[in-house]
């Protein structure tokens, strides 16, 4: 009788395409597939470590697991499987955790183990971790996230994420090609582009580290490939989303009006202090340029508060810098400690409240901003891609330009793009 394993991501579309990717390399494997909160052989969960939130998710999910399921294996694998294996192995239930260069042999590693074994680490130094394994997700929803890049060179001071996933490395053109080709075959209307720092792309693997393409090489082929009706850039430096990319995008029929630019602080004292590229100048020139080629453009845009050192003078330099900018709305995190960050010798630290509280002021920024890009589109009509998941008798969709849509159900609409008044 075949084996049964579930399947649960933690974080961002990057560990969504992986999680998608570990799950056909099962299926392959002779596994049946179930949802998460069934009853299954083997529970695979797939962590981020961005927030100390993920952390405490993941005990969540594993405790939750003993109690459904005490004779499934469990699996750990993800960025908090990498940065801390020990810490993982030591809560009760875990099986298994696989480390960044051992995720996706994940098959081989279940047969080697048993429910009662000591758990298993598979784990190795960051530094020997070079290889790039594409991986999309597919079936699960009507866009499909397609990673082309992994890693980061970057030292951003409240990040972990090079020391989970490595050196910046990525996927060639040619091999994106083909991966989108295949996807367009199997009915997918549109692509979400991911990566750790995705405007890095080009860099080979860790023997060959200098750029022999770059990203905007990638949108250019990805263009012209016939079949898949919409592309996606799910998220790029402001110095390294390029005026050309920008002017290629307000021209293109098949990239959407639609860009997510990290800022992380308006404030170029705390932007110094965080190790970012850029000062505030260049980010609002970036978002000046989009609005000036694409009026119609939706903006997304990272920040972070609470950040050590900053003043309620920084972040309302922050808070009237994102009001001013022509932007359509916010994702928020509120600062938290990460283990081996530069972050951690900064001074002072920022009171939880006062950090909960600039969240909070920002998040209505955000409604306010979402509200005022989508009142401007009122009277147009533009393309809706809807979803195939129905809820209850409606469906959702987005527009080329991400305004999110709820109409009544009508399956024949579903992975199909509308014409819709907004």
């Amino acid at each position: 009788m075949s084996k049964t394993v579930a399947l649960h991501t933690l974080g961002c579309k990057l560990n969504f395409s992986e999680t998608s990717t570990l799950g056909r390399l099962l299926e392959q494997d002779g596994f049946v597939k179930k949802d998460f909160d069934e009853i299954a052989d083997v529970y695979v969960i797939n962590t981020c470590s961005v927030t100390e939130n993920a952390d405490k998710e993941c005990r969540y999910l594993v405790r939750s697991i003993q109690r459904k399921a005490p004779e499934a294996l469990v699996v750990i694998t993800g960025c908090y499987a990498q940065l801390k294996p020990k810490e993982i192995a030591e809560i009760p239930g875990v099986d298994l955790v696989l480390g960044a260069a051992e995720k996706f042999n994940i098959s081989q590693h279940l047969k080697e183990i048993s429910k009662g074994d000591s758990t298993k680490i598979c784990s190795c130094e960051i530094e020997d971790v070079n290889t790039f394994t594409a991986s999309y997700s597919a079936g699960d929803r009507t866009r499909t996230f397609l990673k082309v890049q992994d890693g980061c060179d970057y030292t951003c001071a409240f990040c972990t994420i090079p020391m989970a996933r490595g050196k910046s490395r990525s996927d060639n053109v040619e091999s994106v090609v083909k991966n989108v080709e295949r996807l367009a075959t199997e009915g997918v209307k549109e692509i979400v582009l991911t990566g750790v720092n995705l405007g890095d792309f080009g860099k080979g693997l860790i023997v060959q580290r200098k750029h022999e393409e770059n990203f905007f090489d990638l949108v250019k082929a990805l263009d012209e490939v016939e079949g898949i009706e919409r592309f996606r850039i799910s998220s790029i430096e402001p110095n390294l989303l390029t005026n050309e990319i920008i002017e290629f995008v307000s021209n293109s029929k098949r990239f959407m009006p639609h860009f997510h630019i990290p800022l992380q602080s308006g404030s170029n004292k705390i932007l110094g202090l965080m190790k970012r590229r850029y000062k505030r100048e260049l980010y609002a020139e970036r978002v000046g340029l989009i609005k000036t080629l694409m009026p119609h453009c939706c903006i997304g845009v990272d920040v972070i508060v609470g950040f050590p050192g900053e003043t309620d003078e920084d972040f309302k330099e922050t808070f009237d810098f994102l009001h001013s900018l022509d932007i359509s709305y916010l994702h928020v995190f509120t600062y938290s400690e990460r283990p081996n960050t530069d972050a951690l010798d900064i001074k002072p630290v920022v009171p939880i409240e006062t950090r909960n509280e600039r969240n909070k002021q920002l998040r209505n920024l955000s409604y306010q901003k979402m509200q005022y890009f989508t009142q401007q589109h009122i009277g147009q009509t533009r393309k809706v891609l809807f979803e195939i998941q129905q809820k209850g008798n409606m469906m959702e969709g987005y527009s080329d330009n991400y305004i999110k849509i709820t109409a009544p159900l009508k399956k024949e609409w579903a992975n199909t793009v509308v014409d819709w008044a907004i």
